[in-house]
């Protein structure tokens, strides 16, 4: 008698398993829909590389990786937050071919499961909407700012060279620019106009030696992270060249006036619109001509071996 209860109860034990595993079936459709939708995610990336040798580097380049990235996400996060959010209902409903007594508890647990989920991904969602708003008016802006140092690029009469996304040990300066006179290092910032309280839009920046004044609020890292493109660059030309090498760091906010009544000499914070001209004008220090060369041939050796390195690392 002992035994039969035992077997009973191994029964029901067992049972009480299968109508938690059972369910899973209805699942495998939607497991396999998201591996399907994770196999698809490869036709985001729309890097493309140079047939040659030398490297292919657009202005905006690393803005324009960092968009396709956003665009990524929000592909994912659009395509498997549905399934990811029903797939506690859909669940729930399997369970429903295998009990014999419903528990509303349980299935109140699934309903707010699913409801935690849509407010997760309805939020991951904002977050990637909100990203590649931010990114497409940062590139629109570098290309800008690219297009308008281009003006500098003249045959002989003019040694000019532009680099566009110089990566460095841990960061990617915007443009660098080798005039006969100096090295510039350019970083760009985009930035939304504020909005006065009469509707009218408010597009002045007060520059301050460590920070920018914005009608609403302040920022300290765009000066920070220009000077620290120049100190990199001026220690890293340095070592490679030998002697010292005259860089100068510029900060441009396209579509703001700047006042520099309280701003550092050692940056150059402007708004872009004559960028090629103020560089042409401005004389950081004197480079001979060998230098000069040196720079540049140094600048692109870096430039394309930094691409080998990225073409051997596998896209996610």
């Amino acid at each position: 008698m002992h035994d039969l209860k035992l077997m009973a109860k191994g029964q029901v034990t067992t049972m009480v398993w299968l109508e938690y595993l059972l369910p899973l079936i209805f699942l495998f459709p939607m497991a396999a829909m998201g591996g399907i939708v994770l196999a698809l995610r490869s036709l985001h990336d729309a890097r493309v590389h140079s047939p040659f040798d030398a490297p292919l580097r657009e202005p905006g380049q690393a803005l324009r990786h960092r968009l396709d990235q956003a665009f990524s996400s929000l592909f994912l996060n659009g395509t498997l937050g549905p399934l990811v959010t029903l797939a506690p209902l859909v669940y729930g409903m399997g369970r429903m071919l295998f009990v014999d007594k419903q528990d509303w508890v349980e299935w109140a647990l699934y309903g707010l499961l699913s409801t935690i989920l849509v407010l997760a991904f309805s939020l991951l969602l904002i977050r990637d909407y909100q990203r590649i708003r931010r990114l497409k008016l940062g590139l629109a802006c570098e290309l800008a700012v690219g297009q308008e140092l281009e003006r500098l690029v003249r045959p002989e009469a003019h040694p000019y060279y532009v680099f566009h996304d110089v990566p460095t040990d841990s960061f990617t300066i915007d443009h660098v620019v080798v005039t006969p006179h100096g090295v510039f290092v350019v970083e760009t910032r985009a930035r939304t106009l504020a909005i006065g309280t009469d509707g009218k839009e408010l597009n002045c920046v007060a520059v301050e030696r460590e920070r920018l004044r914005f009608p609403h609020w302040q920022e300290r890292r765009p000066l920070h992270k220009t000077r620290q493109g120049v100190n990199w660059l001026s220690q890293w030309l340095e070592r490679r060249c030998g002697v010292p090498v005259p860089v100068k760091g510029v900060l441009v906010l396209p579509g703001w006036k700047i006042d520099t009544s309280e701003a550092s000499p050692d940056i150059l914070v402007v708004s872009g619109e004559q960028l090629a001209k103020q560089l042409t004008d401005i004389t950081p220090g004197q480079m001979s001509d060998a230098i000069h060369d040196k720079v540049i041939h140094i600048l692109l050796e870096r430039a394309r071996l930094m691409e080998l390195k990225h073409l051997r690392q596998p896209s996610v």
